[in-house]
């Protein structure tokens, strides 16, 4: 089932148009990345197609509904989380009390449930439930904006650069948590510098430059495009794909 689809897309701010004319679709139990270099729109995607910046053209549609145009709260609404790179918790808060806030629209009842399956299903937030955010390593706090975008159990969740900042052993904690969130039921499109890892994760990838896609396949497809791998992700080589869900590939 395909739960998000983006058709020629174009959006940008002002008169500036960034992204031109790009297709883009998750489906249900998937793990997207959109990948490039910086500047490439790569943001600017992600947050058009969630109602933060206005589309210009093109159409934007979650199961089959038509969201070109909504308000951000709106799209949300109907199944879709998202984390932001940057500001994504709230320090001076305890681990429950910002999931709390993730779920404040939600019945006592059902938001104690919930808060129960976030704690379940990652016992390291259970364990600092009564921790102020702010003294959480950077790893924990990317952990626990995840975990508030999924109270309300999204369909889709929309992580924007959940690496960035993080030191090698936390970005492989990070992914870990992601590859934990797809079988809780919930797809995910990830916005990603670091390419390797988030290939090791993926099933599909969209590689982006100036604005429109240059390439989409499985991550051995983009992995072995030498064109695309050599000018919009760097060095990188088969060899740089771990071990991940998408071995078979």
């Amino acid at each position: 089932m395909t739960l998000l689809a983006v058709g020629d897309l174009h959006c940008g701010y002002g008169a500036d148009e960034i992204i031109h004319g790009i297709d883009l679709s998750v489906g249900e139990g998937e793990v997207v990345s959109i990948l490039g270099p910086n500047g490439c729109g790569k943001s600017t995607l992600l947050k058009a197609a969630l109602g933060y910046v206005r589309i210009t053209s093109g159409r934007a549609a979650f199961l089959g509904n038509d969201i070109t145009g909504r308000s951000a709260e709106a799209i949300m609404k109907l199944g879709v989380g998202y984390v932001p790179q940057l500001e994504n918790v709230f320090k001076p808060m305890t681990v429950r009390e910002n999931l709390e806030m993730g779920g404040y629209r939600l019945p006592r009842g059902r938001l104690e449930n919930e808060i129960g399956r976030i704690f379940a299903a990652f016992p390291l937030l259970a364990e600092r439930r009564a921790q102020p955010a702010g003294t959480l390593s950077g790893g924990e706090r990317q952990l626990l904006a995840m975990a508030r975008a999924l109270i309300v159990a999204p369909k889709l969740l929309a992580l924007d650069e959940p690496s960035a900042g993080l030191s090698p052993i936390k970005v492989s904690e990070v992914f870990e948590h992601i590859e934990r969130i797809v079988t809780l039921g919930t797809a995910v499109l990830l916005i990603e510098q670091n390419v390797a890892a988030a290939l090791s994760i993926s099933d599909r990838a969209y590689v982006l430059a100036a604005g429109k896609v240059v390439f989409t396949g499985p991550p051995n497809e983009v992995l072995r495009a030498d064109r695309i791998r050599d000018a919009y992700l760097g060095e990188l080589s088969a060899s740089a794909l771990p071990a991940s869900r998408n071995s078979e590939n």
